[in-house]
This record gives structure tokens, C-alpha cells and sequence, in this order.
């Protein structure tokens, strides 16, 4: 294995205009390995610290490419786990988790070049997972498809972040073609209901118009997906981020119970606060057999808030971004164990992307539940959509 010859950084703009970071790691042989790295809008406190990206470019070839000279980059957790030493903090506010999951996700891609395979098989070797890929006759990781936007991610008046679709395929390609046809098929239905502004896009790439209520989205969706005779391979979810939201909780568990009678609803991502454990629990105690309820702020990829998760019974799915806890191998950890706890595993992208779709090679490599790409549309979007569908 070419050992790690130098590792170079630059700042990038993301799908939001705001700068991050692009990592370029070279090998002794001179083959090179390219990574970037998303940033959340809608992030919870818990998540690693990020520092900008000029200190992060800085901090990467001053700091950690003369101390990861000469290593092995298929030694994942051995460099991860000298990246969080030199960082020295808990949360990595002194590098970076920006800088520190650059160099992590570009060592596992140049430790895939170097052994002439894919990135997911890789990452597939690293985790240790042992799974189908099609049970059921219904394609894993499931794509959650962003279809309206709401909340940060939006300027319209809808509480919730993200109303999503969730075809049920045989293959990815079957998926994302029902995907692109129910996305179009929504905006021509908006347009000819709301006028032309209704297919004005929120950072994810769904549609952002202001809307009755909160439910309003989903009675669309259910007409639209109705035309296209889709309504038995179609099922709904919702990421509420409520951590952002002022809804009492009494009205909050009111709309998540009509929901779960009224449509094919199987998901739901925090719907509450991030430090509301015993109000995920008691959610999980209502609706828990019929639906999936996810942390995310809650959870933030951290194997310390799932244990917290798993303690409080608050839970039965969970996401996994890689962004939030810095490194592939923390990354892993927190897959490994939300598998030991029997929980759905929900990969996901972030607010603020790039077009490295490593992301996509990820979710299939540990054999996800799920995977959260936003909407078939915007270039950051596609390419990871393309990834998948060339699996």
C-alpha cells in the first residue's frame, strides 16, 4: 500500500454560497484523492465544531499533513484516532471537524484507489456489515426524497424542514425515476395551483411556497403521487428539526398522530427538541410500532447521545452524518451501535453541499435503511443521485 505522500486543502465554495474546504490527498505513487466537505444550517449544539475555512486549509498543511506523512491511509481508526489526539479537545474546535473529516473521508477514498476498488466496498470492509441489499423485493438504503422544503432551510411559512417521499423500488434507478416523476409532476401541480413562484426551491432543492398549514404538503403529495399511480409504492416521512420550531408539544404530537392515520406516514426526524429524551420516549410509546422515530440533534452522531437514547427508550432510528461527529471511524462506531441497538440507520447529506458524493458510496457501503439526498434537482444533489444509480 502507497503510504501518504502529501495532503493539500483549499476553500470552496458550497451550495449556499458559503466557503468550506476541498482536500486533496497524494500518495507515494502519485495517485491522489479528492474530498469536500458539507456544512449544516439547521445544526444542533452538540455537533463537532467547525472552524472557517482559511483556518481549516491552514490547519490541515501546517498541522496535520507533516504528522500523517508516511502513514498508511487504510488505516482508518489508527489515523482518525491521531487526528482527534491532535486536535485534543472534545469537540475538535482546535482543528477543525471541517479540517479533520477532509483529511479522514480523503484517506478512506485514496485507501480505495490505491487497493482498486470502490469506495463503498471499502467502507463496506471497514464497518464489518453483513446485510442484503434487497429485502423484501425493495432496494436498501431506501431514498427519502426531499420534495418540499420548510423551515431553515426555506423563506416560507412552513414549520418543518423537510416533507419527504419514499418510493419503494427494486433498484435505485426504478427509485430515483419515481423520485424525478413525482418532483415534476409537484411542480407543475404548484405552479398550476400557487402561480409560477410555487417552484422556487429551498438550499435542498424542494419546492418552497408558502402553504395553508403545516399538513397541506402532504395532501399535495398524496394528489400528485395518485396521478402518477404510485399511491401503493409510495410512502411519506418528515423531518420536522423541531429544535427549531415553537409549536407546543401538546399540538406537535397532535399533527405527528393525524399524520400517521391519514397517510402511508412511516418517519419522523426530531420531532422535538434536542435535549427532549423523554418526550422522543413517550412519542416512541404512541407511534413507535407503526413509524420510525429518528434523532438527529438528538442524537448527532455521537455514541454518547445514542447511549443517552437508548437509556431513555427515545428512539427507534436514528441519522447518520458524518459531519456531526468528524471522522469515518466515529462515523462507523456510531452505525455499529445503532445496529447493536436494533434502530433503522438513516444516512444523510447536509443543507450546505458540494458535489463529492462520497456520501452516496457511504450509505450503500454500510448497507443503510435509508438515505436522505434532498430533491432530484441542483447539481450537489445529482451527483449523488448519479453515484447511486452507477452502483
Amino acid at each position: 500500500m502507497p503510504k501518504i505522500f502529501h495532503i493539500k486543502a483549499r476553500p470552496i465554495l458550497d451550495s449556499r454560497g458559503d466557503w468550506t474546504i476541498e482536500v486533496a490527498l497524494t500518495l507515494a505513487d502519485k495517485k491522489r484523492a479528492v474530498a469536500s466537505v458539507p456544512q449544516g444550517k439547521s445544526t444542533g449544539t452538540h455537533e463537532a465544531e467547525i472552524v472557517s475555512a482559511a483556518r481549516a486549509v491552514k490547519n490541515i498543511e501546517k498541522i496535520i499533513s507533516p504528522k500523517l506523512r508516511g502513514m498508511d491511509p487504510a488505516r482508518q481508526k489508527t489515523i482518525d484516532d491521531f487526528l482527534i489526539k491532535l486536535d485534543g479537545t472534545a469537540t475538535k474546535r482546535r482543528l477543525g471537524g471541517n479540517a479533520i473529516l477532509g483529511v479522514s473521508i480523503a484517506c478512506a477514498k485514496a485507501a480505495s484507489l490505491a487497493q482498486g476498488m470502490p469506495v463503498w466496498r471499502h467502507v463496506r470492509i471497514l464497518s464489518g456489515v453483513k446485510s442484503s441489499q434487497l429485502r423484501d423485493g425493495v432496494i436498501y438504503p431506501r431514498l427519502y426524497i426531499n420534495v418540499v422544503n420548510g423551515g431553515q432551510h426555506a423563506g416560507n411559512n412552513l414549520d418543518f424542514q423537510e416533507y419527504l417521499v419514499i418510493p419503494k423500488a427494486r433498484t435505485f434507478r426504478e427509485a430515483a425515476f419515481m423520485g424525478e416523476r413525482i418532483y415534476h409532476a409537484a411542480g407543475k401541480y404548484l405552479a398550476r395551483v400557487k402561480g409560477k413562484n410555487a417552484v422556487n426551491v429551498g438550499d435542498e432543492g424542494g419546492f418552497a411556497p408558502n402553504f395553508k398549514n403545516g399538513l397541506e404538503p402532504f395532501a399535495v403529495l398524496k394528489k400528485v403521487i395518485g396521478s402518477l399511480g404510485f399511491a401503493k409504492k409510495v410512502d411519506f416521512g418528515l423531518d420536522a428539526a423541531a429544535s427549531g420550531v415553537s409549536i407546543s408539544h401538546k399540538k406537535l404530537i397532535s399533527l405527528y398522530e393525524r399524520l400517521a392515520r391519514e397517510t402511508q406516514f412511516i418517519y419522523l426526524e426530531d420531532p422535538f427538541g434536542e435535549e427532549a429524551f423523554l418526550e422522543f420516549a413517550a412519542l416512541k410509546r404512541k407511534l413507535g410500532r407503526k413509524i420510525l422515530i429518528a434523532g438527529d440533534d438528538l442524537t448527532a452522531t455521537n455514541v454518547k447521545r445514542m447511549e443517552k437514547a437508548r437509556a431513555n427508550l427515545s428512539i427507534n432510528s436514528v441519522i447518520i452524518k458524518p459531519n456531526q461527529i468528524g471522522t469515518i471511524s466515529e462515523t462507523l462506531d456510531a452505525v455499529r451501535f445503532a445496529r447493536k441497538c436494533g434502530w433503522a440507520v438513516i444516512v444523510s447529506h447536509r443543507s450546505g453541499e458540494t458535489n463529492d458524493d462520497f456520501i452516496a458510496d457511504f450509505a450503500y457501503g454500510v448497507v443503510a435503511d435509508g438515505l436522505k439526498l434532498g430533491a432530484p434537482a441542483r447539481g450537489e444533489r445529482v451527483a449523488k443521485y448519479n453515484r447511486l444509480t452507477e452502483i
